[in-house]
């Protein structure tokens, strides 16, 4: 028996935890620094490294990294110089995330599909740039910048301005020192994760985010509003093709540049003519897709997690999955993804119905209470027999929690209800 240690506070972290702490293998999981809805809470910030190793060493910890933030600063080698075992992907490998630009690059040299693009650091030329297409853009900041470093642009008007809130206003910092310009393809978006131990992947449950903060995809980009699983938008012959041409050939195309991707790798993936184009990929699980392929996993998932680790994926058969949907609703702070209040009670978390569950995300306790900490607050997360069930459920859960700010889509897995092919 040993213990897990889960890096990160959100509602992907402990839904994480919540499935690890399933194995018969695993003894005691603690979170760094966790969140309110999660016990056995390290006082140590998801970026203290070495504050980390120590305790991981000291309890007898296998780790599991969460969060973009510390494998992109290079933990998961820190770890490893030290002996401890850890589950992620290397400081380069993570470069897949931690820099678009580096990603973008990669893709092309690798043949794998994705819209074309250009890259500038002066506003002036990506300016003229912008003006001389005749197409819509994406505006994107090549660093890290919580899920929200992406705008959407209709026309060269609001590519401008993206352009000015990235490289002259400086709105994302470092991140947006230098940017991408990218053709908008107007398709299906969904999310498509793997396990990899360098060698192999295997393919976790598909699933579809929804990423705009109002109902029916309106308003600004978020960290993620909600997400169902599965998607019947990846059909049997797109997954074979997604795993082959994306995910396998990525694997395969960074252990030939040297590099040996271990952990969970997504594919943000958007179908156009039953073409995958690679929006983006994260060299992490997604949040909140991890939540409903968590309540729909039936492998043990510590399993998979020492043997990528090892890098003996291959000696285990495919995950297995729950032939249930499952759906999550995230609610928010109203104002979020801009300012938003904190400190807020919730109430209800403990009005409980079948087939759900609650994660947390953006709270902490006090007193014996549940205040609200962040724009996304709770992961409401419910499985049905059908789709229709699942949002049931979960719709019926989210009606019972309150704050006074309390925000949330009303529209999460109806695209799963509506969709033809």
């Amino acid at each position: 028996m040993v213990n897990v240690l889960v890096v990160g506070s959100g509602g992907r972290e402990h839904a994480l935890g919540w499935k690890l702490a399933q194995s018969p293998q695993v003894d005691k999981i603690y979170y760094a620094p966790g969140n309110g809805g999660t016990l056995n809470n390290v006082d140590i910030s998801s970026d203290d490294i070495e504050g980390l190793a120590k305790f991981a060493k000291d309890n007898n910890c296998v780790t599991v990294v969460g969060p973009e933030i510390p494998l992109s600063n290079g933990i998961v080698d820190e770890f490893t110089k030290k002996g401890l075992r850890v589950f992620g992907p290397t400081k380069s490998a993570a470069q897949l995330e931690s820099s678009k630009i580096w990603a973008k690059n990669f893709m092309k040299r690798n043949g794998i599909l994705t819209a074309r693009f250009e890259v500038f650091d002066d506003p002036s030329k990506a300016i003229d740039f912008a003006k001389s297409v005749d197409y819509p853009l994406v505006v994107k900041a090549d660093g890290l910048a919580a899920g929200k470093g992406v705008i959407v642009c209709n026309d060269s008007t609001e590519a401008i301005d993206a352009i000015n809130k990235m490289l002259v206003q400086k709105n994302f910092g470092n991140a947006g020192s230098k940017i991408i310009l990218e053709e908008r393809i107007d398709g299906v978006e969904a999310s498509f994760i793997a396990l990899s131990d360098g060698n192999v992947a295997y393919p976790m449950a598909t699933s579809q985010d929804h990423k705009r903060i109002h109902d029916n995809d309106k308003g600004p980009n978020t960290g993620g509003m909600g997400t169902y699983s599965p998607t019947p938008v990846i059909d049997d012959i797109t997954a074979d093709e997604i795993q082959k041409n994306v995910i396998e050939k990525t694997i395969e195309s960074m252990r030939k540049e040297g590099i040996t991707f271990k952990g969970f790798l997504y594919a943000g993936i958007m179908l156009k003519d039953d073409k995958p184009y690679v929006l983006e990929f994260n060299a992490r699980m997604g949040d909140p897709e991890c939540q409903p392929i968590m309540m729909r996993m039936d492998s043990d998932l510590f399993a998979y997690i020492q043997a990528s680790i090892d890098g003996t994926l291959s000696s285990l058969p495919p995950m297995s999955w729950k032939k249930q949907s499952a759906v999550c609703v995230i609610l928010a702070s109203k104002g979020y993804p801009e300012s938003y209040p904190k400190d807020e009670a919730i109430t209800g978390l403990d009005d409980a119905i079948p087939n759900s569950q609650v994660f947390h995300s953006g709270t902490r306790k006090e007193n014996g209470k549940i205040l609200t900490s962040g724009g996304r607050v709770l992961g409401v997360t419910a499985v049905g027999d059908t789709l229709e069930d699942a949002i049931a459920n979960a719709y019926l859960r989210v009606g019972k929690i309150n704050w006074p700010s309390k925000y949330c889509r009303t529209d999460i897995g109806k695209k799963g209800l509506t969709w033809r092919k």
